[in-house]
This record gives structure tokens, sequence and C-alpha cells, in this order.
């Protein structure tokens, strides 16, 4: 079996995969809803894939 590799998310995928804006996202991150992104360097920041899937399926699995 073939592992995925692990992959680090710029600002723009992150966008596009929860339908959100860049205030909105900084917004939720500040309120600990969303996780952190990594910073790797002073002006980059990085989401990891597999953290922001795991935010998406528990935004739909929290809906009653």
């Amino acid at each position: 079996m073939t592992e995925t590799p692990e992959r680090l998310l710029r600002l723009a995928d992150v966008k596009a995969r929860v339908g959100l804006g860049k205030s909105k996202i900084y917004e939720l991150v500040a309120e600990g809803g969303l996780p952190k992104p990594y910073k790797l360097t002073a002006t980059a920041s990085r989401w990891h894939e597999n953290e922001i899937e795991a935010w998406l399926a528990d935004v739909i699995s929290s809906r009653s």
C-alpha cells in the first residue's frame, strides 16, 4: 500500500477548501476554532492538510 505524502497548504488552498475569506480564517484561528498555521518563515505560513480536513469533517459531523 502506498502512503499519500503529507501536504502543507497555502492560504489560497485553505480558502478554497473551507469556502471562507482570509479575514474569517484568521478570526477562527484566533478564536481557536480553526487549526493554527505553521510559520515556515517570517512571511510564509502553511496549514497541515490533514488538520484542515479533520476540521471540516468535525464541522460537518456537528451539524444537527
